[in-house]
């Protein structure tokens, strides 16, 4: 007993006392080291990388003030152990980049684990989880300007449909507005199209059927004055084939919050993966916060999936 619990501990990504505490130290006394770390920031030579796929790792969930992950509702409260497994995962050579909101991006950058990789900002977080203004989804991170003036990749939001809620519209309207302006940009435009249902008790449950969500992607895809720097970012399911086939646009597998079956996750992501459409995967909690802690080899399955998809052979 005393031996698995080593090992656990020993797999779960720390920081070390001197990355803690020199990050500290600039934060609070070095406000310009992140313009500077942004300016020279080495990106990527392509989007894709040379295996024409694209894995990022989210975390841009504590923005929205959604810090649940594993059946701890203050998981992603603790920027140390976030930030830890950030760059733990970054580590994998498969992992393209990161997708995230300005200060973890900051973060990042100033532990120096951006380096080489895609960075998409996140764009739209102000409609918090479990707000009851959640649909009408403001424009609170990244814009345009910021993301090619800080020399990343492209910029994401997170359109959420819910057609009983009229905040849904501005966010629609706000969302074609990105689109255009990152296309301007000759920037991505990474959309989130997701649509919900709201229960009688306020709750509201993600439509994962193949009409709801090719719905959505169709809704998405035709956002803005060009789609031509559109990529979709679209949630596993149950019938890839019909929802894939919806549009031309490059998409990536969203993991999503993970179940308690990681093995399941991942044969339901290669599902979807293996889609002619589909060029990658982004995953957040799923991956940051394994049931056993192990950051690393988590994110090591995934990519072993991903590379399968793409390559006809079967993951090891």
């Amino acid at each position: 007993m005393t031996q698995t619990a080593t090992a656990v501990d020993h797999a779960v990504p720390t920081l070390t006392h001197e990355q803690w505490s020199d990050l500290l130290e600039v934060r609070a006394t070095d406000p310009g080291a992140v313009a500077r770390a942004y300016s020279s920031r080495r990106r990527p030579a392509p989007l894709l990388s040379q295996k024409n796929t694209l894995f990022l790792v989210a975390a841009d969930h504590p923005a929205r003030g959604s810090l649940s992950a594993g059946g701890d509702t203050m998981a992603m409260a603790d920027r140390r152990s976030l930030l830890a497994r950030m760059v733990a995962a970054l580590e994998n050579p498969d992992v393209d980049g990161v997708l995230g909101s300005p200060d973890v991006v900051e973060e990042l950058l100033l532990l120096g684990a951006l380096e080489g990789k895609v960075v998409i900002g996140s764009m739209n977080r102000g409609g918090l989880d479990g707000a009851s203004w959640t649909m009408d989804d403001r424009f609170t991170g990244y814009d345009a300007a910021s993301i090619a003036e800080c020399r990343l990749e492209g910029g994401k939001m997170l359109l959420r449909i819910d057609d009983q809620d009229a905040s849904t519209a501005g966010t629609i309207e706000a969302c074609a507005q990105a689109v255009t302006e990152l296309a301007a940009k000759e920037l991505v435009a990474m959309v989130e199209p997701l649509p919900y249902h709201r229960g009688e008790d306020g709750g509201l449950t993600l439509l994962k059927d193949a009409r709801s969500l090719a719905r959505a992607i169709t809704i998405a895809s035709a956002l803005g004055t060009t789609s031509s720097y559109t990529w979709l970012k679209m949630p596993a399911c149950d019938e890839p084939d019909a929802v894939y086939a919806s549009t031309t646009l490059p998409c990536v597998v969203l993991g999503g919050v993970p179940g308690p079956d990681p093995a399941a996750d991942l044969e339901s992501w290669g599902q979807a993966l293996v889609q002619p459409t589909v060029r990658g995967l982004v995953i957040g909690r799923a991956l940051l916060y394994p049931p056993n802690g192990d950051v690393r080899s988590a994110v090591a399955s995934a990519a072993a999936v991903l590379r399968a998809a793409h390559s006809g052979q079967p993951a090891a």
